[in-house]
């Protein structure tokens, strides 16, 4: 037995190549959605789907007249909107550019909160040579001349700053040293 989806995809293709009034109703573009989405699928679903898609194209072979659909059915709204999903479906980004941009905004976000955490360290009497003061100004300088290496800049710091409390936490504790009334106890009690 053939595969629901090579099927549906085949009996699309003879109604095209006939030139048959179906092609274009809405019984044709459910066989085509459901074919595709079928295609995503696996387990279960897949057999769910294939199950209506079967059922779907056994009643289109079965229909004595090709015109079951009339010509009509192609200006309802329900139509227009499978259009437009379609087509917004076609011409949506890559999950990979979803990433990139949702990286960059984090980033963004994440360049002014350190910013801000810097202005709110600065003591409000700093002088010109206080180290938050200096440190603000920089990160400000930096944002103000190139925003991009600001961004860049705090990420190697939040890299460093992960690796360094990395390091603190798997350093092997060392024994505290005994106090000195503990060791002049411990000779008392060996003489």
């Amino acid at each position: 037995m053939t595969d629901s989806v090579t099927r549906a995809r085949e009996m699309l293709d003879a109604w095209r190549e006939r030139g048959d009034a179906r092609v274009g109703g809405m019984s044709c573009r459910i066989i085509e959605a459901l074919t595709q989405r079928a295609s995503y699928h696996e387990g279960d679903a897949r057999r769910v789907l294939d199950a209506r898609l079967a059922a779907l194209l056994d009643a289109q072979e079965s229909a004595d007249e090709p015109t079951a659909v009339t010509q009509d059915t192609f200006d309802t709204p329900f139509a227009a909107l499978l259009d437009e999903l379609n087509q917004r479906a076609q011409a949506r980004p890559a999950p990979a550019e979803y990433l990139d941009s949702l990286r960059a905004v984090w980033t963004s976000v994440s360049a002014e909160k350190r910013l801000r955490e810097s202005l709110a360290q600065v003591p409000k009497n700093a002088g010109p040579l206080n180290s938050s003061s200096l440190v603000h100004r920089s990160l400000a300088l930096m944002g103000e001349v190139s925003p991009d290496y600001l961004q860049h800049f705090l990420g190697y710091v939040d890299a460093l700053s992960w690796m360094d409390a990395l390091t603190l936490v798997s350093a092997p504790v060392k024994d505290a040293p005994r106090a000195a009334s503990q060791k002049k106890t411990a000779r008392g009690k060996a003489r």
